[in-house]
């Protein structure tokens, strides 16, 4: 199978690393990629949003399969662009990525599904979001009801935090706050089937101990073992599958990778957030963890063949995956200095070292963007694999870099997720 992965970050390094692995693969391709992906893939400067673009490179490769990685492209309906030269393509149409494009939508989805959720108001005016503060109280958590990398919410006891979130926003949704752990849980599904993934955890904020503004993750581990044992079964049964025959019902099924993002209350399972392609870093740690061949789970999503794939099988092992971040991250990202020491930390045993904002320039390996690296270690337990994330993390030195120390830490020394 030839395959072609587009996007530049740390999710798609860690997809086009899992094909570049997968015995059914012979060619990995990537668009426009990144120097890590460079190193297992054949790389091609083609705009990711521009979906005649990478319909007409998917072409003239010849490819079996395409995968969407980022949210942007699939938001724009780069999937639908590949699916209508002929190629099979991993990731929801324009209209069914929505789910994650609008946070407004995702909460009509999930009425009509039943799925159980946070109550919610939808803003658009100074007035409305004052009701709505009033109405919920402190903690205040405020969405973007628009794409926003990951950093489109924020959750505050400072009211008039809260508000001017909103005021920079055309849209919010306001939400009543969810106690107790956050788990992320993935399922691939071709619109009928869904195959859930194990779950993982990340971890949001940019300091030790949950401090410090809202990013894009900071790290994650897989699997939990705090997490109740029918977690994935309740999950599925509660929210995976009404949510994927909701969106059938709609006329818009969902082929993809559906991502809820779960808060284990005190009053239940309650969905925080639907992302509509794999999440970063969980995808790092799962994907390490993950014996089913990945290109099966991809092309019979792809294909609407899931069923005859079956439940994706895992190693009986842990792994741990730990952000490095660049200066200034996550408010000002400095971008431009040099990185040392990846090679040698990719070198060490169940140690993979995953690119997300990192560029080459005149031959030097530097900065270019806020979450700079992922350092994945796996081991057979979460000691061993949490050991090893941290010995590569001790080796790769970036002027002003700064990453968490505590990633997986309670689950180790307490079983407890926070």
């Amino acid at each position: 199978m030839k395959t072609l992965v587009i996007g530049t970050g740390g999710r798609e390094h860690a997809l086009a690393l899992a094909l570049s692995r997968d015995p059914q693969v012979t060619e990995v391709h990537a668009a426009p990629g990144n120097p890590g992906i460079a190193a297992v893939a054949t790389l091609h400067d083609v705009e990711p949003l521009d979906g005649d673009a990478v319909a007409a490179l998917a072409t003239s490769l010849a490819v079996d399969l395409v995968v969407v990685g980022p949210e942007a492209p699939l938001v724009a309906g780069v999937a639908d662009a590949v699916r209508a030269v002929g190629i099979a393509c991993f990731g929801p149409s324009k209209e069914a990525a929505q789910i994650e494009g609008s946070k407004a939508f995702a909460k009509q989805v999930m009425a009509a599904a039943e799925v159980p959720t946070a109550m919610a108001h939808v803003c658009e005016t100074p007035e409305q979001v004052a009701d709505a503060l009033d109405a919920f109280g402190p903690p205040y958590v405020v969405k973007d009801d628009a794409l926003a990398a990951g950093k489109g919410v924020v959750v505050t006891d400072d009211r008039q935090a809260a508000i001017d979130h909103a005021a920079a926003c055309d849209r919010v949704v306001i939400e009543e706050f969810l106690d107790g752990p956050e788990v992320s849980l993935f399922a691939i599904t071709d619109g009928q089937t869904v195959l859930p993934l194990q779950p993982a955890q990340d971890f949001k904020r940019a300091r030790d101990g949950d401090e410090g503004p809202n990013t894009g993750g900071m790290g994650a581990y897989t699997p939990l073992p705090w997490a109740p044992d029918d977690l994935v079964a309740e999950v599925c049964r509660r929210v995976l599958v009404p949510t994927v025959e909701e969106m059938d019902k709609r006329g818009t099924p969902f082929q993809g990778l559906l991502y809820a993002g779960l808060a284990l209350t005190s009053r239940g399972v309650r969905v925080i957030e639907f992302n509509a392609r794999f999440g970063d870093p969980e995808t790092q740690s799962l994907l390490a963890m993950l014996r089913t061949p990945l290109s099966a789970l991809l092309h019979g999503a792809a294909t609407g063949t899931l069923a005859e794939v079956g439940l994706p099988q895992w190693q009986q092992a842990s792994s741990v995956t730990v952000v490095v971040a660049s200066e200034g991250y996550p408010e000002a990202p400095v971008t431009g200095d040099p990185i040392d020491g990846v090679d040698d930390a990719d070198a060490l045993e169940g140690v993979d070292v995953i690119h997300a904002g990192t560029a080459m320039v005149d031959g030097r390996l530097v900065t270019a963007g806020g979450r700079v690296l992922s350092v994945t270690g796996t081991g057979a337990d979460l000691a061993e694999a949490r050991e090893r994330a941290y010995a590569g993390i001790d080796l790769i030195s970036i002027r002003g870099g700064h990453h968490r120390t505590d990633i997986a830490l309670a689950a180790l020394q307490n079983g407890t997720a926070l």
